[in-house]
């Protein structure tokens, strides 16, 4: 028994603490065998992971720059291209620091650009930092190759020995970049826009297809391989794509042409022009004003003098450019006056709310609540049908119709043909015009804007809405791109025509196309009228706002050939500089007949001399005329007017 308890006092028991000891050992001699592990395999791949290191480290790194896609018109001519120049750059530092490379390189750029010697290291001198310094600007390709051509092949020297200047010009390399140029300068300029310096368009198609119109830049690295040699990978630069547009050069040639000659001649504050295909709503020109030079967008010498910009702060100079750039068919609105009156009979036409036979009494106005608002012709037109109310644009059949339409039916078809709302063309800066509020329509505002007061247009409104009434109702989106191409010329999309909605009948569309061609024959619009031509149009004579200051906005908006329209003609001449002529809708519509004369023969209409008048018309010798009270050209009158002051009124005023 006792060596038995001798035996149990011998061992020793492994307490807490030893434990933990022991399990201490035994990490730090795991950590030991991991470290020389490690050690070991760094070792033996020391110069892989060297060459790892460095084929992830870029030497250059240099951009490609992409290409702006071209725009062109719907016949492929050429309106906006990019062209590559090269810009050559001095490397100063380089130079001066290599003083073997100083003499050739100098010797060099005065023999093929002509630079001075003593400019030249002036030049230097100064740049001695510089590793980047544009000694030439916009060079051709023809000029660039100069210089490479006379470095490849410098003369042998008399002894017939290598050149002392071979491999010894320095610091003397060529940036690409490309320049956006627009070869007709100022065509279709309002329509086009420009691109900025950073490449990005402004205005027009430029903005508007921006997105398309720019590409992705390209790259090229020089980096060190696994085995530390330099290698090159070369990103190429994705080009933009091509923009087709619907605009036809000639026809905005010829637009163009015409509208600068009358703004000569006459001048006007405003001036627009509009030529669409009735059947696609294609603008197939759009010119506002004078065009200004794309390939100089920010130059105001063509209409101020140089005293007069030198005396402009930054303000008053960007408002003048803002000015020149703003295309007035889109981004101004106006009362529309009389050329909207053929808008007020079709929707009482498709509401049969008249008939085309139906007669009405023009005695030279109508009495309206307080007010007594007169027609045009102050002496009344007597007894005249639907047709001829167009014919002879007749305020007071007019407002005798919107009264039996009511505030609902007229501002319905205000909203059919969209007025008040975006057209959807695809340029930037369109607004959607001023409607007033159905609720707001009494008695007297129904009755002028059933001729075309108290609300605002814009010409691409008007000339969309028209064109749906004349091709039999088919309101097409206005659009100015007709496709997009990649790069290399394949279609990618192609814009259909797009039906937006109907406004009215074929019945209702062909009894307003008579009217019209009535209305150039022997109306308001004589003065577009063309021997052998079927032209049909509506003439507008509109006194802007406030009244008192007796300023006018003309206008002519048209069609040809009138039994079967191709084309719309919308003119449009705000306040003209000649106050005799301001109020004559004749000077519009006498610019009209000029384009179109012109313009027709190329769209292959061509003279089909006369079509049958329609059985709607009612002769005037058997119309009884009245003489009505007298007023003015849209104008609201008291009731209480003085006969003595009767007087002439010409046929073209409304």
């Amino acid at each position: 028994m006792e060596q038995g308890e001798k035996r149990k006092k011998k061992r020793k028991r492994m307490t807490g603490k030893m434990q933990a000891t022991l399990w201490v050992v035994f990490c730090l001699f795991l950590v030991g065998i991991l470290v020389i592990m490690i050690r070991v395999v760094l070792v033996g791949s020391n110069t892989s992971y060297a060459k790892a290191s460095l084929s992830q480290k870029t030497g250059t790194d240099t951009v490609l720059q992409y290409k702006r896609g071209d725009i062109l018109d719907r016949n492929g001519t050429v309106l906006a291209k990019s062209e590559k120049v090269y810009h050559l750059i001095l490397d100063s530092r380089l130079i001066l620091n290599n003083e073997e490379s100083i003499e050739p390189t100098i010797r060099a750029l005065c023999n093929v650009y002509g630079y001075g010697e003593a400019e030249l290291r002036a030049l230097l001198e100064e740049r001695k930092d510089s590793a980047y310094y544009r000694l030439r600007k916009y060079m051709t390709y023809e000029e660039k190759i100069q210089f490479e051509e006379y470095e490849k092949n410098l003369p042998k020297e008399a002894d017939g020995s290598e050149n002392k200047d071979k491999g010894k010009i320095l610091g003397v390399t060529f940036e690409e970049e490309y320049l956006r140029t627009y070869p007709f300068g100022t065509l279709a300029s309002h329509v086009l826009g420009f691109a900025k310096a950073d490449g990005d368009g402004t205005y027009g198609i430029e903005q508007q297809y921006n997105s398309e119109l720019s590409g992705i830049n390209g790259r090229v690295y020089d980096y060190y391989d696994a085995d530390l040699n330099v290698q090159q990978e070369t990103v190429p630069a994705q080009d933009g794509q091509i923009i087709v547009s619907t605009i036809d050069a000639n026809l905005q040639r010829i637009v163009q042409k015409h509208t600068e000659a009358f703004l000569d001649e006459i001048g006007a504050k405003n001036v627009g022009v509009i030529m669409m295909e009735v059947n696609t709503g294609e603008v197939l020109a759009m010119q506002s004003n004078y065009s200004y030079d794309l390939n100089n967008p920010r130059s105001l010498s063509e209409w101020y003098s140089e005293e007069e910009i030198a005396a402009m702060d930054n303000d008053t100079y960007l408002e003048a450019l803002y000015k020149v750039w703003r295309n007035f068919c889109i981004s101004d609105s106006y009362e529309p006056g009389s050329t909207f009156k053929p808008f007020t009979i079709a929707a009482a036409l498709e509401e049969t709310i008249i008939d085309t036979s139906e007669t009405f009494l023009c005695n030279g106005g109508e009495q309206v609540a307080n007010y007594f608002i007169s027609c045009h012709n102050k002496w009344g037109h007597g007894m005249i049908n639907a047709a001829q109310s167009i014919m002879h644009s007749c305020n007071d059949v007019l407002m005798e119709v919107a009264k039996r339409e009511g505030r609902e039916v007229f501002a319905g078809y205000q909203r059919r043909f969209l007025f008040g709302q975006l057209t959807g063309v695809d340029l930037p800066g369109e607004v959607p015009g001023i409607l007033m509020e159905e609720a707001q329509l009494n008695e007297t505002e129904l009755a002028t804007a059933s001729f075309g007061m108290s609300f605002n247009t814009t010409m691409i409104q008007l000339g969309s809405a028209f064109s749906s009434m004349v091709n039999g109702g088919i309101y097409y989106e206005p659009h100015v791109v007709k496709e997009i191409r990649n790069a290399d010329g394949v279609v990618i999309e192609k814009i259909e025509p797009k039906v937006v909605c109907s406004t009215v009948s074929e019945e209702t569309s062909e009894f307003l196309r008579d009217a019209f061609y009535l209305t150039v024959q022997e109306g308001t619009a004589t003065a577009a009228k063309l021997e052998g031509y079927l032209i049909g149009g509506k003439t507008g004579t509109a006194q802007k706002l406030p009244r008192s200051e007796g300023k006018y906005l003309v206008s002519f908006i048209g069609c040809a050939p009138a039994d079967n329209p191709q084309v719309m003609i919308y003119v449009v001449v705000d306040e003209a500089d000649d106050e005799e002529l301001q109020s004559r809708a004749s000077i519009a519509s006498a610019l009209a007949a000029d384009i179109l004369e012109e313009s027709l023969p190329y769209l292959k209409i061509y003279p089909d001399g006369a079509i049958k008048y329609p059985s709607f018309v009612i002769d005037e010798e058997d119309v009884e005329m009245q003489i009505g009270e007298i007023g003015d050209t849209g104008v609201v009158y008291d009731p209480d007017m003085n006969e003595s002051n009767m007087q002439a009124i010409p046929d073209d005023m409304e």
